[in-house]
């Protein structure tokens, strides 16, 4: 079964969840031989049921009920974190020779990258497909990376979850949800969809949303039942004391003991042994704190796109004590424009320098988005390069000796989304020339 008419091949059967007649008709071109519809007939057989979507949660629930029970599932969502907490605990499963899968934004993972997806929570039947791959493949753990639009689309269908977590909630994707409030809502989805047990980030404000009626874990640094009661960060590594232990991790920054103590408290509610002695030595994703190294100076690649993501790398890289912390940042078109003169502000209050610059434009004039994030701006310690790849230039020429470049926004992404085309574009690429 597809529902995409664009994959759709000789012999198989397509069901319309948008119910466009244009898409129906590309599919039977495409060789469809079976349509399932809510309305309509035409030219091969047609199925007519009330709800597309809920015969498609039905259709795959029923195939797949027995095979689910080979695997356990966490979902993991929250504006910032999910896809180093995801990817963390795929790692660490791993090396642990616990079989784990990795569905989120940067791809499709079993032990090494399987594909690039479109979505960081791909279609209901891609889903699916993955998770038999993994089970395929002989893996005990799926991790997945929940989107609030995925959940607002109910991608997740039927899944139910052995743990889901939240990391937290700040402002993001309101161009969509419209408010906090909603944008809420949507992640609170998930949460209808757990069979085992919510990881609930204590510290955050709107952790009410999320806790279940019982079974609840909490983490967080002001309590929680994984409370952190003491922390350090320096150049090398990060500290911190949990439940009277020590523990050591070669990851940067209190938001990665966040990320990382995720990882933790699975790990103990399942019962596997480890030795801690391994988060010395992690990866992070890519274009997650990605360092290079230039000179005496380092250049630092993130995905940080929102203000509270923003404001927690800067208050990183500053404990690392670097003399000059410049800045490249833009924000994406067609998307929250609320939130782009909290990240202007934020930007230049927490960096010596700051260049503005294009980060998908998408169909927006890139100059109105570049006037809105400075808009509130009140230093002059910025400038504005629309063009990227100049930006990247400039931000490297202007390194002396123990200086940060971070390079912010766009992280993993090979591509910059100008008007309706999607051109290659890489921010590592662009560094790697250039230093």
């Amino acid at each position: 079964m597809k529902d995409d008419s664009r994959k759709v091949s000789p012999g198989d059967t397509f069901i319309s969840l948008t119910g466009k007649e244009e898409y129906i008709k590309d599919a039977i071109n495409n060789g469809a031989s079976k349509v399932i519809v809510e309305n309509g007939l035409y030219s091969v057989d047609t199925l007519i049921v009330n709800n597309t979507h809920e015969y498609l949660e039905n259709y795959l629930d029923n195939i797949y009920k027995d095979k689910l029970s080979k695997i356990k599932l966490i979902g993991i969502t929250g504006t910032n974190g999910k896809t180093t907490s995801a990817y963390l605990l795929w790692q660490i499963l791993n090396k642990l020779d616990i079989k784990c899968g990795y569905i989120g934004t940067i791809g499709f993972f079993i032990k090494d990258k399987v594909k690039d997806l479109n979505n960081t929570t791909p279609d209901t039947l891609d889903i699916y497909d993955m998770i038999n791959i993994c089970i395929n493949e002989g893996c005990k753990y799926l991790v997945m990376e929940v989107s609030s639009q995925a959940l607002s689309y109910n991608r997740i269908g039927k899944l139910m979850y052995d743990y889901a977590v939240f990391t937290n909630l700040s402002q993001d994707h309101l161009d969509y949800h419209k408010d906090m409030y909603n944008y809420a809502l949507a992640k609170q989805k998930l949460f209808n969809h757990v069979k085992g047990k919510a990881i609930i980030n204590y510290d955050d404000n709107n952790k009410s949303y999320f806790l279940l009626d019982n079974e609840n874990i909490t983490f967080g640094f002001d309590g929680g039942d994984y409370h952190i009661t003491k922390y350090n960060v320096d150049k090398n590594l990060s500290e911190f004391t949990l439940n009277d232990i020590l523990y050591k991790t070669n990851l940067i920054g209190k938001y990665n003991i966040y990320n990382l103590l995720i990882s933790i408290i699975i790990l103990d509610l399942e019962g596997i042994t480890y030795d801690k002695e391994m988060f010395e030595n992690l990866e992070y994703p890519k274009g997650r704190m990605e360092v290079i190294k230039y000179k005496n100076n380092k250049i630092i690649v993130d995905y940080a796109h929102t203000p509270e993501a923003i404001e927690n790398i800067l208050k990183t890289v500053k404990e690392l004590e670097p003399k000059n912390i410049i800045t490249i940042i833009g924000a994406g078109g067609d998307r929250d424009s609320s939130k782009r003169s909290i990240m202007g502000s934020v930007s230049t209050k927490l960096s010596n320098y700051v260049i503005f610059t294009n980060d998908n434009p998408r169909t927006e004039n890139p100059n109105s988005i570049l006037n809105d994030i400075v808009q509130k701006v009140d230093t002059s310690n910025y400038e504005i390069i629309p063009d990227r790849k100049k930006a990247i230039i400039k931000g490297i020429q202007m390194l002396e000796e123990n200086d940060i470049l971070l390079v912010l926004g766009k992280g993993h992404e090979e591509y910059q989304i100008i008007g309706k085309e999607k051109v290659h574009f890489s921010d590592i690429e662009i560094i790697n020339a250039n230093i």
